[in-house]
């Protein structure tokens, strides 16, 4: 079992003119700098905060990212008219850790545009300013980057590509490992948005039947498979989807029956605690892959596994996007996709075999192997660039 560690940082913040609180936690760093979006919804708690630091640290040690986890959250709504100007007092009050070692990006509530246009105003330029500024040439760094940023594929920009691509070479992984062909093999994602419907483009793509997609109106089943580019071209912003578009074949299910179809594989890529105690029961699937933040509960998960039911952790199947643009800070890959494409495959399939073969035979859960497997990258990368000092700079 990984044994439990105190958290490098944790901060508490109190808005002066709406009394909003905010945190950061650092878990912990690697060479001097951590990693973690931030966010911002009405209820976030400091638990929810550290538990999503804790879950970057997992990422990227999963990844061999040489960086330690963080995550910032704040409890406002964000929908609030006064919310731009609570984000704005937010990152002036916590900007020396942002000065020095937390490289942050938009999660939920707050889109990198506005982020970005934040820290400019704040004189800190981007979120990624804590990276930059370590880099031994941070004007080619930037330009780098941002060429990175602005590349699209099939029309779609990379950075909502580069996740479901992960998700589906994890899934291509686990079902390789687990004797599924993938010509036989079936799958049904639940949420079709930037991480559902990329996930499900790139699973029909390796030779996987989606045989159901699911949005908040219910599933679109066809045996045969559904027609994933055409569903993709017709869903909205929100991820739902025109059913005009449905294609022969196609038929609709009510939405509480999407664990209950028959498929080899699941991908939850909506929302968090969709699998839980009550319903877990119901799950036809052979396999798991967490493309959502925390979709199965831990008391499913076990009941799952003691059915031979493996869950591949969101930190490794949906860490995707964090690679890419850790990669291309470090000047591993080039901005060009298929670089990317290429060097997530290598590190997803190593990690997703580790972790079910760890579970194979006996001696881990897949969590808890991911777990073992990203705490001694981490701890060897703070061995070889320390902890707080930071000895490998962004090339």
């Amino acid at each position: 079992m990984s044994a439990w560690r105190e958290p490098f940082l944790r901060l508490n913040w109190t808005d002066t003119e709406t009394r909003a609180k905010g945190y950061v936690v650092v878990d912990r760093l690697v060479g001097g700098i951590a990693t973690g979006g931030t966010r911002m919804r009405a209820g976030c708690t400091l638990g929810e905060v550290e538990d999503l630091a804790s879950g970057m640290s997992y990422k990227t040690g999963a990844l061999n990212l040489p960086v330690g986890g963080a995550k910032g959250g704040i409890d406002f709504d964000p929908f609030d008219p006064q919310a731009r100007g609570v984000l704005e007092r937010f990152v002036r009050a916590v900007r020396p850790i942002l000065d020095d070692y937390w490289v942050t990006a938009e999660d939920l509530g707050i889109p990198q545009d506005l982020l970005d246009e934040v820290f400019d105003e704040a004189g800190l330029g981007m979120s990624l300013h804590a990276a930059l500024v370590r880099s031994a040439d941070p004007d080619r760094t930037l330009t780098r980057v941002r060429e990175a940023f602005a590349v699209d594929v099939e029309g779609v920009p990379m950075p909502d590509m580069i996740g479901g691509y992960g998700v589906a070479e994890a899934v291509g992984a686990a079902a390789e490992r687990l004797g599924l062909v993938p010509g036989e093999t079936r799958a049904v994602v639940q949420g079709f948005g930037s991480m559902g419907g990329s996930t499900a483009r790139y699973l029909a793509r390796g030779g996987i039947r989606v045989v159901g997609a699911v949005d908040a109106k219910g599933v679109i089943f066809n045996p045969g498979g559904v027609d994933v580019e055409r569903l993709l071209k017709a869903r909205s912003a929100y991820g739902e989807i025109d059913r005009s578009a449905l294609g022969p074949g196609d038929r609709e299910l009510p939405v509480e029956e999407w664990l209950s179809v028959e498929a080899e594989v699941l991908v939850p890529a909506a929302i968090s605690y969709a699998i839980d105690a009550d319903n877990c029961e119901k799950v036809n699937a052979r396999l798991i892959a967490e493309a959502a933040n925390v979709p199965v509960t831990a008391d499913a998960e076990q009941r799952l596994l003691e059915r031979g039911i493996p869950v591949i952790p969101d930190f490794i199947a949906n860490a995707g996007a964090v690679g890419w643009a850790w990669w291309t800070l470090f000047g591993d890959i080039t901005p060009e996709p298929m670089d990317a494409f290429e060097k997530l495959s290598v590190e997803m399939r190593r990690a997703v075999g580790q972790i079910l073969e760890a579970w194979e035979a006996g001696t881990d859960s897949p969590r808890e192997a991911a777990r073992e497997l990203s705490q001694r990258n981490l701890d060897e990368f703070a061995r070889l660039y320390g902890e707080a000092s930071a000895t490998r700079t962004v090339l």
